[in-house]
């Protein structure tokens, strides 16, 4: 990975048209490292010979190619339920074909993770839909196996003991973990640190982003993103966590904020506070 060092400060982006301005964009808040996300309509015709020819001109190390999916939608957890992932029926054999693609262009330019959100996985496993969703993972880990990667599923929908053994059922050796501890608050699924410590063998990447839990008289609504360390993640301790752990990779800001003003406001005060939690200052 270009000579990164342990905890390198890096950044989740999405792809754009432009590859080059992209990643020139990315670079300006001081990162050489972190996550390409590929929207769900973004035509892959091309993508990897863009994306190859503008990684090596910047100088620019990716850990993680991550799939999104047209028609999800966040805005609570019903529809999160219906429209995210893999999990839905009516959309589940193109998103499949789609993260397969993606997985193939990742290959070409030397990317070694796979990741997306999978979905809301059922708590029973004599529900229909979980002996179903573990006969996809197996298929797209067996993809992502042939691409020498490993497929890894975002944090967060699930509780760690739930998604622990998930991961078993499963059985494939390169199904991995992309840790965001700010949607184990958002989900209200459980303690991010406490999880971190359940998971972390199966830690290949990680978020840094933050939130606050939901309210408790909502129960269907998801909780609130905030800027990194304004939130309930308690970003020391997290860090800490890492460390502790043995977590050595990338520390990819995500900030999903819609006004890019703040957005950009928000990654810069982000990075500057994980130089400072990491040593750097």
């Amino acid at each position: 990975m270009l000579g990164l060092e342990d905890l390198e400060i890096g950044l989740m982006f999405w792809a754009g048209p432009d590859a080059k301005k992209t990643l020139e964009d990315v670079k300006s808040f001081g990162v050489r490292a972190g996550q390409l996300g590929f929207p769900g309509d973004l035509p892959l015709e091309g993508a990897a010979a863009r994306w190859d020819a503008a990684l090596t001109e910047e100088k620019f190390t990716v850990a993680t190619a991550v799939c999104s999916y047209v028609g999800e939608d966040y805005a609570d957890v019903p529809t999160v339920e219906r429209t995210v992932g893999l999990v839905p029926r009516n959309t589940r054999a193109e998103r499949v074909a789609r993260t397969k693609a993606v997985s193939d262009v990742a290959k070409e330019l030397g990317i070694d993770s796979v990741a997306c959100h999978i979905g809301f996985v059922p708590e029973e496993v004599s529900d229909p839909v979980y002996t179903e969703i573990l006969d996809v993972t197996r298929d797209l880990c067996d993809h992502c196996a042939k691409n020498g990667q490993n497929f890894t599923l975002e944090t967060g929908q699930e509780p760690a003991q739930v998604l622990l053994r998930f991961i078993g059922d499963v059985g494939r050796e390169n199904l991995k973990i992309n840790f965001d501890p700010a949607n184990m608050i958002l989900y209200g699924t459980g303690d991010p640190i406490e999880a971190l410590d359940v998971l972390a063998k199966y830690v290949v990447s990680v978020h840094c982003k933050d939130g606050d839990w939901p309210d408790r008289d909502q129960p269907e609504a998801l909780g609130k993103e905030t800027a990194l360390g304004e939130g309930s993640v308690e970003l020391s301790r997290f860090i800490h966590k890492l460390k502790e752990v043995g977590y050595r990779g990338v520390l990819s800001i995500e900030r999903e904020e819609p006004d890019a003003k703040t957005r950009r406001e928000d990654i810069k005060k982000a990075v500057t506070l994980l130089r400072w939690l990491t040593g750097r200052d």
